[in-house]
């Protein structure tokens, strides 16, 4: 459970940075839709969707018994047609959301390495420091996993319409048509296709460890340590 408070506030900051990220590129492209939705900003309230953003992670959460939380934000609308330029306006769009994920896991390890420093000058707050340095592990791993979940070209995540540029034109078109579908190829590849998923999440895997032992001479006591997932 305590892991839980820990993770659940920087899985919604992930969440809604992901989702600020492609509002305010798509503002720079020329759509103004998402601004005028009020989504370009990092208040949480306007990006929240009560299921997929707190009670999916939730379940998902104590259903694998802490072992694994997964959850989404409102999607931003995207007029595409907007773009100053279409291709270059959709590629940066699409890839803004992995970009600032990618970004906040190293910049939680900066404050990681932080916290450290601000332990060191006053021992007294090592506890609490610990338990922030736990909360920033947790960051690094969950914007991991949502940067490379997502880069998945399958739609409707975001690298499906990065992948779309690179199709000859008349399958790039029968290939966005799969996106009419919502959800339910992700769901397919998910349920009956795991290797898939573990083949796009061995990067976050293999980043975290790779961070982990960067991090570690830094962590102080042993509440901030996580296993590698």
């Amino acid at each position: 459970m305590s892991d839980f408070i820990l993770a659940l506030p920087v899985l919604i900051f992930a969440l809604v940075a992901h989702e600020y990220a492609h509002a305010r590129a798509a503002l720079s492209q020329g759509d103004n839709t998402a601004y005028m939705l009020g989504r370009v900003t990092l208040n949480p309230i306007p990006h929240i969707d009560p299921w997929m953003t707190l009670l999916f992670p939730a379940i998902l959460w104590f259903g694998s018994g802490g072992a694994f939380a997964f959850g989404g934000a409102k999607p931003v609308p995207v007029e595409t047609r907007k773009f100053r330029n279409f291709v270059r306006g959709d590629i940066i769009v699409s890839s803004a959301g992995v970009i600032t994920n990618l970004a906040l896991a190293f910049g939680c390890a900066a404050v990681f390495i932080g916290l450290s420093g601000v332990a060191r000058v006053l021992p007294a707050v090592g506890d609490g420091v610990g338990i922030l340095q736990r909360m920033m592990s947790w960051g690094i791993y969950l914007n991991l996993v949502l940067c490379f979940f997502n880069i998945i070209p399958i739609p409707p995540l975001d690298g499906s319409r990065v992948f779309y540029h690179f199709l000859p034109p008349e399958l790039g078109l029968k290939y966005r048509r799969v996106e009419q579908l919502g959800f339910i190829p992700l769901m397919v590849v998910l349920i009956f296709l795991p290797g898939v998923t573990n083949f796009f999440l061995a990067p976050a895997r293999w980043g975290f460890g790779m961070m982990y032992q960067v991090l570690a001479p830094f962590g102080i006591g042993r509440i901030w340590d996580l296993t590698v997932r």
